[in-house]
């Protein structure tokens, strides 16, 4: 064999994704369907799609759930190139939905190129960012149907099939059968992909409410088939003509006030729309949406509902406007007499009831070949053509059958599950390996994030690579935002969280509020098992997304779980979990998302309850090590190259990383190669002198939160512990001079040096290969967070584990910018480790921090003076250029100032420079610093003691203060400031403004 055996050779460029399928019959309605959707993306942007939700169970389930008979396949191109050969070869898509990038190749050019083709299907853009949605008419000119923005909810994708599918059945099925249709007029494509989603949940909800007790499974299905049609409209010419082609089975109308009519944009059209369907069909529903208030009247003068646009409840009052006006089966075990014994909704009910129906009954249906039927009824057709072929007589008793059927659907089941989220059941779960979820609709980004990476470590083998390694994502369990939903409904909370201020007493509430009891049931159970410390994350919809990460917005909480009674356990998880749903309401977040495209109301918190790697060391639990690895390296210098990545990592747990604080930063592809420590004076004065553990004491078990159940703990207790000898190094003042190990007296430091030289843990290697393939998968580069035990402990072998997978948002194109061109005396600021990547030439207001009114003790007054400027300016929508020493972000004082980034969110561009007797090094593993990339800050390191770059202090000290606060100066000049970064060499200038 190879020494690349086993070595990732990059995903499959196309592959049917799912278990796809076919049922026939109830030909009456929507005979068209689409039989084959070709998905046109990266494997990442795919596996959220199709996994985040389970295909087989949730994405598949929505599509039977419309369409009981029927699922489209779905097949996946992770370029335009293959997506073109594809659709070539195959000749049978009946649509294809495809990102706005993918690569190679824009989507007006994949659909120009598919329009040549005769025949050719129907091209849907599904966006993922704003941006990409800006010019919907440049995109409908290169024959793209519909444009959709994905904002989080995997119910777009079935919303986009249906859409198509209704578009094309609603002449003959409201024709021939009197199917109702719902009009959809809204031009904009953010609020139609937020509004088609709830909607089709609406109706589907609806549909199934319908079907009552004891009707036979023909007419279970024709009644979910004769569901209304969702018409979504443009144009006042595109509805009307709907409306008048349908008007007798419109169920009602759904419209913005002002859209397009003639040609152009007609600030009522939708009052004059609802006006003549009123005069037409006086009893049809109409809700009327606008972002002016004033509107409300035109729509009450019309007889129409009112919506304004910009209620931070919208989608709700959408749902609620459908229920007030707009006004399948389960496997029955019986026995020979036909009289009922129980019933199974799904697999895991079938599985769990195959355990107590009489013997009877069981061998009733197996005789009948029904347990087969019904599995291909429900597109299980893998596991329905095992049992197929198995008759009754082939099995000496009633209770071998029995066992074979449970082990057969277990087994099936566990094959479904493998490298993705299963449900959670306490039966089979795995304390010590298994990744479940508990309650339905999306895991969150962090929740994605954590299923994708298990998907890859499963599907290329990993593991087999480092041998006598466990490389793994940590055993736990995700609360479903189905979960959040439901504790917000039953609560009464919802629009109170939205709009509350008063983060007391809104806590209060979240902590009194009462969790369903199936969920309640369920985190019980997984309690009893996990005995282990826990980490509860936060992992809401739009958190780790590629294009707004959300890192550090929403909390994290750990528990020690120690309590030997499981009620007293359940209790502060449930204090965790409600702490973290109400961080989602703090000023913090709602600032955040504020400064981002996306309403709060959109967003929703999935939660990951996970074991907290590491291992008890006296009354302390902490991993050997933890850290960030970034596979793009933003500061490479020769030889090191960005795709050789980064790394950030710590002694304990990761939390010295993530806020800023000492760690020890290399190149997964060049670990000798060390970042700064090139000296022992810097290895002297950079490296980590103190480590995180999570308390095992009852001080630590008391409540969970985050500052009380941690604790810093010197190097001494580290290496009393074990764990330092793994990670430290010894400094010989005698010599001036660091040695590797704690074999000798002296001083001790944080080095790694016995894993990165000596390999006692492959530590490096693991990294280059994870990230390696994570890239590869995602389409660009990717953040992970991990942490490891690098020795064995009581029979398990070393640990690697994956805490966490997100994409990272980088510049998409880079333009060559000649920096050099400017003087000294002519700039601000120069610096040649700069992040970021164009000119910015609008920015008249300059917010400075210098190293004269800057300590430590001051260190709060002047983040909070600086959020207080902060605000304002963004008030008045002035963008600023920020200056300051040390890091910003920072949890430690004494290395910067310790803002939140909503306190610095209007700054266009950062300055961190050095003290002049301390260098600063970039903030790279912290929250603060994943902001700065994902909102293009430009970000400017100077460490002018060194000869690494400038700020002309003087300048600024001479310039006039539009305003002060508690040392935080204003600068306002009357000619904006040159900003000009590049990208390439990470040089970059910030220049003074030009008289003149």
């Amino acid at each position: 064999m190879s020494q690349d055996a086993g070595r990732p050779t990059g995903p499959p460029a196309v592959r049917p994704l799912g278990s796809g399928g076919r049922l026939h019959g109830f030909q009456d309605l929507s005979r068209y369907r689409i039989h084959d959707i070709l998905l046109v993306s990266t494997v990442y942007d795919a596996f959220i799609l199709t996994e985040d939700g389970q295909l087989s169970e949730s994405v598949l389930r929505r599509f039977l759930s419309f369409d009981a008979y029927h699922a489209p396949r779905l097949w996946h191109a992770a370029t335009g190139a293959d997506a073109l050969a594809l659709a070539t070869r195959e000749r049978r898509f009946d649509l294809v939905i495809t990102a706005a990038h993918v690569g190679d190749m824009r989507a007006d050019a994949i659909a120009r190129a598919l329009a040549a083709r005769d025949p050719h299907p129907p091209v849907v853009v599904l966006a993922y960012d704003p941006r990409d949605v800006d010019d919907p008419a440049a995109l409908a000119a290169a024959g793209i149907e519909h444009v959709f923005l994905w904002q989080g909810d995997v119910g777009i994708l079935p919303a986009i099939v249906k859409l198509v599918e209704d578009r094309l059945n609603v002449a003959e099925d409201t024709g021939t059968m009197g199917v109702q249709a719902i009009i959809l007029i809204e031009d904009n494509v953010r609020y139609y992909s937020s509004f088609l989603p709830v909607i089709y949940a609406e109706l589907l909800r609806h549909s199934q409410s319908l079907v009552p007790e004891g009707l036979n499974l023909s007419q279970k299905l024709l009644r979910l088939q004769a569901r209304p049609k969702i018409l979504l409209c443009r144009t006042y010419e595109e509805a009307w003509r709907d409306f008048t082609a349908y008007g007798a089975n419109v169920l009602g109308v759904i419209a913005d006030i002002e859209f397009a009519r003639g040609g152009a944009r007609d600030p009522l059209a939708g009052v004059d729309f609802a006006r003549r369907v009123r005069e037409l069909q006086p009893d049809v529903p109409v809700m009327l949406q606008s972002g002016a208030r004033e509107n409300a009247a035109e729509a009450a003068a019309v007889g129409a509902t009112f919506l304004y646009k910009d209620s931070p409840t919208l989608l709700h009052e959408v749902q609620r406007f459908m229920i007030e006006q707009f006004g399948f089966g389960d496997f029955v075990f019986r026995r020979p007499d036909g009289s009922e014994v129980s019933r199974a909704r799904d697999l895991r009910g079938l599985e769990d009831e195959l355990h107590t129906v009489p013997p009877e009954s069981l061998a009733y249906h197996a005789d009948r070949n029904h347990f087969s039927r019904w599995l291909k009824a429900r597109t299980e057709f893998a596991v329905a053509y095992r049992l197929r072929p198995r008759k009754l007589s082939d099995f000496a008793t009633i209770e071998e059958l029995r066992q074979d059927l449970i082990q057969s659907i277990h087994d099936y089941r566990r094959e479904q599950n493998r490298g993705i989220v299963a449900d959670f059941e306490p039966a089979t779960f795995d304390a010590d390996a298994g990744f479940s979820r508990i309650g339905g609709g999306s895991l969150g980004g962090k929740g994605r994030g954590l299923a994708f990476g298990s998907f890859l470590l499963e599907a290329y083998g990993l593991s087999s690579r480092f041998p006598g390694v466990a490389i793994a994502v940590p055993p736990g369990i995700v609360l479903g935002t189905e979960v959040f939903d439901r504790v917000l409904d039953s609560n009464g909370l919802r629009d109170a969280a939205i709009r509350s201020t008063d983060e007391r007493e809104l806590l209060a509430r979240f902590l009194a509020a009462r969790m369903p009891d199936d969920v309640l049931r369920d985190l019980s159970a997984f309690l009893e098992r996990a005995r282990y410390p826990l980490a509860v994350r936060s992992s809401s919809l739009l958190e780790d997304s590629p294009s707004l990460p959300f890192a550090g917005v929403y909390e994290t909480y750990m528990l020690a779980n120690r309590h030997p009674d499981v009620r007293v356990r359940l209790e502060r998880l449930l204090e965790a979990i409600g702490r973290v749903y109400v961080s989602m309401f703090g000023r913090h977040a709602k600032a955040y998302l504020e400064s981002t495209p996306y309403r709060l109301e959109e967003e929703k918190m999935a939660i990951v309850i996970q074991k907290v790697v590491g291992r008890p060391r006296g009354d302390r639990y902490y991993p050997d090590l933890a850290g960030v690895a970034r596979s793009h390296h933003a500061y490479a210098v020769p030889p090191l190259r960005a795709s050789d990545g980064v790394a950030a990592v710590a002694l304990g747990l990761g939390t010295a990383v993530v806020g800023g604080e000492p760690c020890f930063r290399f190149s997964p592809r060049h670990p000798r190669h060390l970042l700064q420590f090139s000296t022992v004076q810097d290895v002297l004065a950079n490296s980590q002198r103190a480590f995180y553990a999570l308390r095992l004491d009852d001080a630590g078990e008391r409540q969970p939160t985050e500052d009380f159940a941690l604790a810093q703990y010197g190097l001494d207790v580290a290496e009393r512990d074990g764990a330092l000898v793994s990670v430290g190094s010894t400094y010989s003042a005698e010599n001036d001079a660091i040695f590797d190990g704690i074999g000798r007296p002296g001083p001790r430091l944080v080095t790694f040096a016995p894993i990165l030289k000596h390999r006692v843990f492959p530590l490096a290697e693991i990294l280059a290969a994870v990230l390696e393939l994570a890239e590869q998968a995602s389409g660009g580069p990717v953040e992970i967070e991990f942490a490891a035990t690098a020795t064995p402990w009581r029979g398990q072998p070393p640990e690697f584990a994956l805490l966490q997978l997100r994409p990272l948002a980088l510049t998409r194109e880079f333009a060559e910018l000649d920096v050099g061109r400017y003087s000294d005396l002519s700039l601000v600021c120069r610096s040649s480790s700069v992040l970021g990547h164009g000119r910015i030439d609008d920015v008249r207001d300059l917010v400075v921090i210098d190293s004269t009114r800057f300590g430590s003790a001051r260190s709060q007054e002047l983040a909070a003076a600086l959020g207080r400027i902060n605000a304002s300016l963004a008030d008045a929508g002035r963008p600023y250029i920020l200056i300051g020493v040390g890091r910003f972000g920072s949890s430690e004082p004494t290395l910067g100032l310790p803002v939140q980034w909503d306190q610095i969110s209007g700054a266009r561009v950062v300055v961190e420079a050095g003290f002049r007797d301390f260098r600063v090094t970039p903030s790279q593993g912290s929250h603060f610093f994943h902001h700065l990339m994902t909102f293009n800050v430009g970000y400017f390191t100077v460490n002018p003691e060194r000869g690494e770059g400038f700020v002309d202090w003087d300048w600024l000290a001479a310039q006039p203060a539009a305003g002060e606060e508690a040392g935080v100066r204003h600068v306002r000049v009357e000619r904006p400031f040159v900003v000009e970064m590049n990208g390439r060499d990470h040089q970059g200038v910030i220049a003074k403004p030009r008289d003149g």
